[in-house]
């Protein structure tokens, strides 16, 4: 584990585990197929090496603690764009949350702003693969459910050579991949942005509620959905992150 990574924020994650009744195996099954997969494509993209997936984390971590940073989540709207651009803030969307940019009055500027995708490939594949066509880094993750999903997004990735790292979510250590910590994209961009030394309190969570289920939620069902949401609740207060 990551020394600037809460233990808290990963022993959780068997809790999770426990609660929706998943198998740390599968977890395992999919993270090791994700992993082995980018090193078997590294002849035709050399950034999905291990080393160049380490440089991509590096180069972000870079960005990411250079100004104050909003994460927008899954019931982001363009307001929410709006004043993280007129903060001044960097930007991560969790999954689908990306398709928001295109609301504001002015998208360029908005699209400038972000910094990281972090996704499970389950958000609407069109605005995800905007982004990836514009180069912006995918914090690509694997969990027990979504081997399909990834396969299929990794293509799209593929196609565009987008800078990638890869996230996962076992207590196990894996080379080429880490562990921030959390669970549901939103609250894993926090504790992404955590692991990489930013500061709880120069984050912003903007579209984040655990009321409602955002309308960026990617295929879900609506029942456990909301429990999903109690445990990001959970874990951004675990982080010390403001809702």
């Amino acid at each position: 584990m990551d020394p600037s990574v809460l233990p808290d924020l990963i022993d959780i994650q068997d809790e999770i585990r426990t609660d929706f009744g998943w198998k740390l195996e599968d977890d395992l099954i999919s993270a090791r197929e994700l992993r082995d997969t980018c090193d078997e494509k590294s002849w035709a993209e050399p950034t999905w090496t291990e080393k160049g997936r380490e440089t991509t984390r590096l180069n972000l971590q870079e960005r990411l603690i250079s100004k104050p940073l909003t994460i927008l989540g899954a019931a982001a709207d363009a307001e929410d764009v709006r004043g993280a651009i007129e903060d001044g803030h960097a930007i991560i969307a969790a999954d689908g949350a990306v398709g928001v940019l295109n609301e504001v009055e002015f998208p360029e500027i908005a699209w400038d702003a972000l910094q990281c995708v972090v996704s499970d490939a389950d958000g609407d594949e069109t605005h995800l693969a905007m982004a990836a066509e514009r180069g912006v880094i995918f914090s690509l993750h694997a969990h027990g459910d979504n081997i399909d999903e990834w396969t299929s997004f990794l293509d799209v990735l593929h196609i565009y050579s987008t800078p990638i790292i890869l996230t996962h979510q076992t207590p196990e250590t894996i080379l080429g991949m880490h562990n921030p910590g959390g669970f549901t994209d939103g609250d894993r961009a926090v504790c992404l942005a955590l692991s990489m030394n930013v500061s709880p309190s120069e984050l912003t969570l903007r579209g984040f509620r655990t009321d409602i289920i955002g309308r960026w939620t990617g295929s879900t069902v609506p029942e456990r959905k909301m429990r999903k949401l109690e445990w990001m609740r959970r874990i951004v207060e675990i982080a010390g992150v403001e809702m």
